[in-house]
């Protein structure tokens, strides 16, 4: 498996020293079956007063500080070494009741699996934009179902960066033509569940090979879709990249909406003038051979 090394440094300017509230991360990679995180650090500065650990309902690791000190900067700087294997989606691994759509989850998933399955509230619209996936009076094959509609968003839609908060709503980004790559993945999901597919948000980093060789030497956030197929389980399905599997793909933080995935955020304490700039790096890269006692995936600060 390829060990990846991933650097993200957030950075908030502002124009005097001010107090900071509570300041919620969700930085360090899931404990998934297709990774293993060997090394997982994180550096305040100002150091916070308190940082504890906690995973939520959907298992994502949690890192909330707390702070006593004033300052005109406040950074963060997560640094992550994890084992990576890359997966692929193939339609053998489908279970043979649910190799053609519609299916039926089984019983003993549908607990988990009701939530991601709440259709949008524009779901006639949705609807409309997503039947060409899903064959009008015949069943349609769910791997070709899937891997289409990844495809056809990348081909149909323009990936754009959008720095605005929150998500664009599905309606607007059919109307636009365009998006982030959340607002894409929303789009996905929203298709999905108003058929009754389980679908979920996912965020992490995309890491990137550099034209001149094949190390991987750059990365960004990104976001994309995790489906729920019987028999694979959580496929990774990336539409504003057209990739099919978790190639490139590394896993943070999956949940029901967006909102749930952000990958830091808190509170200050001062007027709006006061802030002056927030700047973003990540950087993922292929990394040398474990160092020693970079097996147990311990965190620290």
């Amino acid at each position: 498996m390829p060990i990846l090394s991933i650097r993200h440094v957030t950075t908030y300017h502002y124009n005097k020293p001010i107090a900071f509230g509570e300041h919620r991360m969700m930085l360090r990679p899931r404990d998934d079956g297709d990774r293993k995180v060997l090394a997982s650090e994180i550096k305040i500065v100002p150091a916070p007063l308190q940082l504890t650990w906690s995973q939520d309902i959907f298992g994502n690791h949690v890192a909330i500080a707390h702070f006593d000190d004033r300052a005109a900067e406040l950074c963060f700087v997560s640094n992550i070494r994890l084992d990576h294997a890359p997966t692929s989606f193939d339609e053998a691994d489908i279970e043979e009741s649910a190799r053609f759509y519609p299916f039926a989850y089984a019983a003993e998933d549908w607990l988990e699996l009701k939530r991601f399955t709440q259709p949008p509230a524009a779901r006639r619209e949705i609807d409309r934009w997503g039947a060409a996936f899903f064959g009008a009076d015949r069943s349609v094959g769910t791997h070709e179902l899937l891997v289409g509609m990844t495809h056809a968003i990348r081909r149909s839609f323009k990936h754009v960066s959008r720095h605005q908060n929150g998500v664009q709503d599905p309606m607007r980004t059919l109307e636009l033509g365009s998006g982030s790559c959340r607002d894409l993945a929303v789009l996905m999901i929203a298709a999905l569940r108003s058929r009754g597919i389980a679908a979920r948000f996912v965020s992490g980093y995309v890491h990137l090979p550099d034209d001149d060789d094949d190390d991987v030497t750059g990365g960004n956030m990104h976001a994309w879709v995790q489906v729920y197929v019987p028999g694979p389980g959580w496929v990774d399905l990336d539409p504003s990249g057209g990739v099919v599997g978790n190639q490139n793909l590394i896993r943070v933080a999956v949940a029901h909406h967006p909102r749930e995935a952000i990958p830091l955020k808190g509170t200050w304490y001062g007027s709006a003038s006061d802030h002056l700039a927030m700047n973003v790096a990540v950087k993922v890269k292929m990394a040398d051979l474990p160092a020693a006692g970079e097996t147990n995936g311990a965190h620290r600060s």
